[in-house]
């Protein structure tokens, strides 16, 4: 693994902002797309994908860095080097939301209905994201026998384990006797193969007739559940005293997922 695609002079293009360009654009296409299927203006797509985008990047580095405040209190000019890594996805979520809630409103669009079209973009562009932490090192495992696991997940054959360069943020957290990195769990693989799964299931449901603001509450509830399996294996997420912070958001997601999807259902059946 290697962080940067290639350099020229100064210039050094990295896999990490690579794969949010590649997301942004991947994602602002297939938008376009359930746009004309939906009967909507495609054309509004592009602007609606910024404003979701840039509030997702806002969203992502405020809540990670609030987190941990300790570090970038005291090295202030670390907040901008976002290309380090450094990114809450559940941030993200919460500023995407919001971005895209506020151009919603400006023009008058269908905001459920917004978030319906950009559940599957979201669950594929996290997936291109994942691979860019995995180039970059970052958003690691534990080792892949280490006791800070529990105790049903310390039996994966030698195989699967990746020994992220020493450079990287992954090769520097644990090392062997001789100063060496070991071997990791590539839990940012392990989410990246599961956010494709949520993307195929998202995609191909996509049709189907339901209320509008039912695809995105399988979508929370969706990655509510991987986002709890795979922090079992994180090394580096944030904390909230003794919880994992990816769990709390997580149960609360998928609270409010179950909502969004059986609220409308259950008011056609009141009396």
């Amino acid at each position: 693994m290697h962080p940067i695609v290639f350099r020229i002079g100064p210039f050094a293009l990295r896999f990490y902002g690579l794969m949010y360009v590649t997301a942004l654009l991947v994602g602002i296409w297939l938008l376009r797309l359930e746009a004309k299927r939906r009967h909507l203006p495609p054309e509004r797509m592009v602007d609606v994908a910024f404003y979701a985008f840039v509030g997702g990047l806002l969203g992502g580095r405020l809540y990670y860095v609030l987190f941990k405040w300790g570090y970038y209190g005291a090295h202030p000019w670390k907040i901008i080097a976002v290309w380090e890594g450094g990114m809450a996805i559940h941030g993200g979520l919460i500023g995407g939301l919001i971005g895209g809630w506020w151009f919603a409103r400006m023009h008058g669009l269908p905001f459920a209905t917004l978030c319906d079209m950009v559940a599957p973009a979201i669950s594929l562009g996290h997936a291109f994201g994942r691979f860019g932490n995995f180039m970059n090192g970052d958003a690691h495992g534990y080792p892949l026998h280490s006791t800070l696991l529990p105790t049903w997940l310390r039996h994966f054959p030698d195989w699967m384990g990746v020994t992220f360069p020493a450079t990287s943020i992954a090769g520097q957290e644990f090392l062997d006797a001789g100063g060496r990195p070991v071997p990791l769990h590539p839990v940012m693989l392990y989410e990246l193969v599961l956010n494709l799964i949520g993307f195929i299931l998202l995609w191909s449901w996509r049709k189907k007739p339901w209320p509008p603001g039912s695809l995105f509450g399988l979508y929370l509830m969706y990655y509510a559940l991987v986002r709890s399996f795979t922090s079992l294996f994180r090394a580096d997420d944030l904390y909230l005293g003794p919880l994992r912070m990816p769990h709390v958001i997580s149960a609360v997601m998928c609270i409010i997922g179950l909502f969004i999807f059986l609220r409308p259902r259950y008011r056609s059946v009141a009396p």
